[in-house]
């Protein structure tokens, strides 16, 4: 039953991508993940990526998937007990450079909380902890580093991470150099000028970095990857895969 309950899942996720009522970048996630892939799901909110991740991995890989807010944490996480998912293990944390107490910042409007547009407050960047909805909760959570987690959960491998955490993708790869040294896994990360401002990181630098370490860079349209040297309008998920893979 949970099988067939996950397939029905996925398979929704899948149709609606289609119809972009939800990221259509789910649809090539099949191109790129395959069974027995080991994944981390980085900022994975309700599980948009992690149910269609876990069907395409199979029993005999894994999903390890990390959310700081404790909302969707709790749904996220009743999902997957509901479905039974023994490939998939959800974490309650923010992920960046290292191991610390972090705050995140929750966009309110109109007396709710946008929850998808949380972001980490990063004390060396003042700006980090505004958002254009004016008003924010903010709540303590702990973070940990990609390198610490897979040495902590024993996790002999990475073939895949998407990342997308409002502009605090690069805290998240500077911790996981080891990572990305030993595995090269291929990278599907929100790359938007607005969250990166206030980090004070430049785009085009960023994706310049991941290129000179091997990547080539390709976003989704029309069905299938398509390489880019460049960021392309309109475009905000971008994905890596490393040439040597």
């Amino acid at each position: 039953m949970s099988d067939m309950f996950l397939k029905a899942v996925s398979f929704g996720l899948h149709r609606s991508a289609g119809l972009r009522l939800v990221e259509p970048e789910i649809q090539g996630l099949k191109q790129v993940v395959g069974p027995g892939d080991v994944c981390f799901d980085i900022g994975a909110a309700y599980g948009m990526y992690s149910f269609p991740l876990a069907e395409l991995v199979g029993k005999w890989g894994a999903v390890y998937s990390f959310e700081p807010q404790k909302k969707p944490h709790w749904i996220f996480s009743s999902l997957a007990r509901a479905m039974r998912n023994r490939n998939l293990s959800i974490t309650r944390g923010a992920v960046g450079e290292n191991s610390i107490r972090k705050t995140v910042a929750v966009p309110v409007r109109f007396g709710f909380p946008i929850h998808g547009h949380a972001h980490v407050v990063d004390s060396e960047h003042p700006g980090s902890g505004s958002t254009a909805a004016g008003r924010v909760r903010t709540v303590g959570v702990d973070t940990f580093s990609v390198d610490e987690m897979r040495e902590r959960m024993g996790i002999r491998r990475v073939d895949f991470m998407k990342i997308d955490v409002e502009g605090y993708e690069p805290s998240v790869l500077a911790g996981a150099e080891e990572t990305l040294n030993r595995f090269m896994p291929s990278l599907l990360m929100e790359i938007e000028k607005r969250h990166l401002d206030r980090y004070g990181v430049e785009p085009e630098k960023f994706v310049r970095r991941l290129l000179d370490r091997g990547y080539g860079m390709y976003f989704w349209g029309g069905g299938s990857w398509r390489e880019t040297a460049f960021m392309v309008d309109g475009v905000r998920n971008y994905l890596f895969v490393h040439r040597r893979r």
